[in-house]
């Protein structure tokens, strides 16, 4: 089974749930919130990772699926592949219509992430990468930046949780601003990862992130040449803290971000 064919599968799914998130733009019902008031959930999150498990269990049935909102699916012990999902990342955003909001589609192999979809539907911009294939925006090649140091200056972007290690954050974006480093909060994870893979951003931290938040941006950025680590410079795109950079950024960045800086 080629990387091609199962990214065909993930752009597929990417498609349905933007139609989707389209289709409801600016009417679209809370139905409830989750870890705080502030973390909502609509009725468009449910349907579009319905119609995303739709399109993978048509071509790929024994598949296991881990989504936000239904979590692992059937076919989830023993498989080689896992499809990690989420069908709309920036809920908060898209629930007030604001426009910063996508879909984000990535599979694991063994373990390893290998293929990664985020589609931005209300710019119809769509973000894929294979695992050693390169990363590519609408079909086009991208690389991350050369941005060499964060007083150049960088642009940075980073998201607060919804529980009290927002407060942590707060600090850490307080030592960035005052070396003079803008620093933007988008509110969609995925998307601050791929925004880092085309080079709009140089670099993106946050803390208490969850795998579909950015199993497919992620790879992305490490196709398009960027860092993916820990708080320490370890490769885990699952850590409690992520930090992206463009490569040259990294090592500063962590100065600043390290409980000592």
């Amino acid at each position: 089974m080629s990387y091609a064919e199962l990214l065909d599968v993930a752009v597929r799914a990417a498609r349905a749930a933007g139609e989707v998130h389209l289709a409801h733009l600016g009417r679209a019902s809370v139905l409830r919130s989750k870890s705080s008031y502030a973390d909502l959930v609509t009725e468009v999150d449910g349907e579009a990772e319905r119609v995303i498990r739709e399109v993978i269990a048509e071509r790929h049935p024994d598949h296991a699926v881990l989504g936000e909102e239904e979590g692992l699916g059937a076919g989830s012990s023993g498989g080689r592949y896992r499809w990690i999902v989420d069908p709309l990342d920036g809920t908060v955003n898209y629930a007030h219509g604001y426009p910063v909001f996508c879909v984000s589609v990535g599979l694991e192999e063994d373990g390893q992430r290998v293929v990664g979809a985020v589609l931005d539907p209300t710019r119809n911009e769509l973000f894929t990468a294979t695992r050693g294939g390169g990363a590519f925006l609408n079909g086009g090649p991208i690389r991350v930046s050369t941005t060499p140091t964060l007083t150049t200056p960088a642009l940075v972007a980073t998201g607060f949780p919804y529980d009290t290690s927002g407060e942590r954050n707060l600090a850490l974006v307080a030592r960035l601003l005052r070396l003079g480093v803008p620093v933007r909060r988008p509110g969609a994870a995925a998307l601050d990862l791929c925004n880092v893979a085309c080079g709009r951003m140089d670099a993106f931290w946050e803390l208490g992130l969850k795998p579909w938040d950015c199993a497919a941006g992620s790879l992305i950025v490490e196709e398009a040449g960027g860092r993916v680590t820990d708080a320490h410079g370890w490769p885990d795109p699952y850590a409690e803290m992520i930090v992206v950079t463009n490569g040259p950024l990294h090592a500063e960045l962590l100065s600043h971000l390290g409980p000592e800086a």
